[in-house]
């Protein structure tokens, strides 16, 4: 698991998670972007630690459903193999037809309006087509992951390329992207006050 500031992500959550009444804790809502964020982390911790191509490609699978929930044309069985990793009854981020997300509950908190949703959300289905379309055109000699200004929607980019990967590197290198975002969305939430 990566660190920060000598701090790993799963530390993070147990102090936030046991921060005092009275003290900067966080919202409900947070409570629960920051559980899905633990989620999220554990399956792109399993899936930079897979040994076989086939369960790096499960664990991104469960990091992409965990973002993107079931009102999206990723979730599912994205790897094909008659199993779906990472089940929800909603996603992290606002579905394409305006199912919310676990993440839109927490839109008063200003970091995770710039990195975990990276900005408004009133037109959902325009969010993710955007996504989809960086997504359809990144190639290794044009990274177009920044483009996206939700760091949740670059681990959904990332899982996409390992479920396609044609070897454990280029999935292990894949994973290693998405545990970028997954710490800049920790700290959205757990950093900023």
């Amino acid at each position: 698991m990566r660190a920060w500031g000598g701090v790993t992500a799963a530390a993070a959550f147990a102090m936030v998670a046991c921060s005092p009444p009275g003290t900067d804790a966080l919202t409900t809502s947070e409570q629960a972007v920051t559980e899905r964020l633990g989620m999220i982390q554990a399956a792109v911790t399993d899936w930079s630690d897979a040994t076989t191509l086939a369960d790096a490609r499960a664990a991104a699978e469960r990091a992409r459903n965990l973002v993107v929930g079931p009102d999206n044309e990723l979730y599912g069985d994205g790897d094909g193999d008659g199993v779906m990793g990472g089940e929800a009854e909603r996603g992290l981020l606002p579905g394409q037809t305006e199912e919310p997300g676990i993440a839109a509950a927490a839109d008063s908190h200003e970091c995770a309006v710039a990195d975990v949703l990276g900005g408004s959300w009133e037109d959902p289905a325009s969010r993710w087509d955007e996504a989809l379309a960086v997504y359809d055109v990144w190639t290794p000699g044009n990274n177009t992951m920044p483009r996206l200004a939700s760091h949740p929607q670059r681990i959904v980019g990332w899982a996409t390329l390992a479920l396609a990967a044609d070897d454990l590197d280029k999935a292990h290198d894949y994973a290693g992207h998405a545990q970028i975002h997954v710490d800049v969305s920790v700290r959205a939430i757990s950093d900023c006050g």
